[in-house]
């Protein structure tokens, strides 16, 4: 198959989890033959089209930054779909544009239907009713693009069950509808060796105000009391940097939490992880967090938070791989410590959260990538 995947975003020069899923399986379908373009915005240097890890990387348009004001530029989401429009000349057998920022679906539409190619959306996660808190009143226009982008594919890909079932609200019919989960590159997980440091707790992601890492700081002012010399680290950089860093100094937890910023490299990642004992993410915000499958594939259980937006709720089975927790302080503060106090059974966590995180190894999820490209070509 010729496939043309349309996201912004591109990895490694952008770091998420659309991305990275776009990354892992456009490389592993091109090392199974399949000739695999993505077009995105140029965010490397040299020439606009390059390969990479066997795909063909085509850079339609430049911008400066994915954000504004902390959050995803309206402006470059819409500069992005009129160059999707003006970029995609060739022809191909499936499209796979990702849902976001929804201006690229309406124009790889306008393709599909001119070169009678199927066209299937990614679907990470759906705001519904959140556009109105996150823009007010100008929020109609973002939740009226969601409702008129899900009706465009042919067929779509929910990552989640969850997500499957908020497409629903949204009137998408289940028989358009097939579930592909994020992946994890689990056996190079597995071989991942520890940095020399050692940590009780990690965080790793974007720091934004919806991962509420501010509450992991409070957590770990209040275990502290009770588990002394307990360390956490952060890993990862956003708007919210400076203020978490100003809130850790306030709260004197100098000691007891260290901030790495942006760590450039995933194997670097996974050091840290491989040093750590917890993953805790409050993130009340979640499509399909991959920070998850890769905490379980080093051996960590996970603590996240319930929220109605955070679909990360369906990768943890409580008591298994991880703990599903209020959005509390108090309450993380006791799981944590409760953990660090019992080895034994954090380590009965610590295998079951790795047999969960072997079913959602890459092999697994590109075999049913392509049973469902190849279903929206018959």
């Amino acid at each position: 198959m010729k496939i043309a995947y349309i996201y912004d975003a591109v990895y490694p020069w952008i770091k998420g989890g659309a991305e990275k899923r776009v990354y892992e399986i456009s490389k592993r379908l091109a090392e199974r033959g399949h000739e695999v373009h993505w077009f995105g915005l140029k965010w490397w240097d040299g020439e606009n089209d390059i390969v990479k890890d066997g795909v063909y990387l085509q850079g339609i348009g430049k911008w400066d930054n994915l954000y504004a004001d902390g959050r995803r530029s309206i402006k470059e989401g819409l500069y992005f779909g009129i160059k999707t429009l003006t970029g995609l000349k060739e022809d191909f057998d499936i499209i796979d544009c990702q849902e976001f920022p929804y201006f690229p679906c309406f124009t790889a539409k306008v393709h599909s239907l001119f070169k009678r190619t199927p066209l299937v959306i990614t679907w990470y996660e759906t705001w519904d009713d959140y556009w109105f808190e996150y823009l007010g009143k100008k929020g109609v226009f973002g939740w009226a693009f969601e409702r008129f982008a899900a009706k465009l594919p042919n067929l779509m890909i929910p990552i989640s069950e969850k997500i499957k079932v908020d497409l629903k609200k949204l009137g998408v019919p289940e028989k358009k509808m097939r579930v592909v989960p994020n992946g994890v590159d689990f056996y190079t997980l597995q071989k991942a060796e520890p940095v020399d440091k050692r940590f009780d707790v990690i965080y790793v992601g974007r720091l934004a105000s919806h991962k509420n890492i501010n509450v992991l700081l409070r957590a770990i002012s209040i275990a502290r009391k009770k588990v002394r010399g307990v360390k956490c680290a952060i890993i990862g950089d956003g708007p919210e940097m400076r203020r978490l860093k100003a809130l850790s100094d306030e709260m004197g937890l100098n000691d007891n939490v260290e901030f790495f910023g942006f760590v450039e490299s995933d194997e670097e990642v996974y050091a840290y992880m491989r040093a750590s004992k917890l993953l805790v993410l409050p993130s009340t915000r979640e499509g399909f967090p991959n920070t998850i499958l890769e905490a379980n594939s080093c051996e960590l259980p996970v603590v996240i938070v319930r929220h109605e937006k955070n679909a990360g709720v369906a990768l943890v089975k409580d008591g298994y791989n991880g703990f599903v927790l209020n959005l509390s302080p108090e309450e993380i503060a006791e799981k944590v410590v409760y953990l660090l106090q019992n080895e034994n059974e954090l380590n009965e966590l610590r295998k079951s959260a790795v047999e969960f995180a072997r079913d959602y190894d890459w092999s697994v999820i590109l075999s049913r990538i392509e049973e469902v490209y190849e279903e929206a070509l018959k």
